[in-house]
């Protein structure tokens, strides 16, 4: 599977896995709902399972992401914004028809 993701995004990464809360965990991005053509994603802090692929990113940062929601994760792009306020989106831009989730 594949991850994209921008600076921005990379940056805030690792700056949430060097914090106590995340100590001895991983990002995992997951899908949380789906609506027809497009799915919803979160961020969180978690510890690989038996469904898991650890996925590389060029920001130096792995991705937890389970295989059995592969159809929606696989290509997911992991975007970060500061402006109008600090965010990330999650897109996949081979599947999301327009839609995005913020984070």
């Amino acid at each position: 599977m594949k991850v994209k993701m921008n600076k921005n995004a990379g940056k805030e990464l690792k700056r949430m896995l060097a914090t106590d809360e995340a100590k001895g965990k991983m990002i995992r991005v997951s899908v949380t709902h789906i609506h027809g053509d497009h799915a919803h994603y979160e961020i969180d802090y978690d510890t690989p399972t038996e469904h898991d692929e650890i996925v590389k990113t060029d920001k130096d940062v792995d991705v937890l992401l389970d295989t059995r929601e592969a159809e929606w994760l696989d290509g997911i792009w992991v975007q970060f914004f500061h402006v109008p306020k600090p965010e990330f989106v999650v897109t996949n831009p081979t599947i999301d028809k327009g839609h995005h989730h913020h984070h």
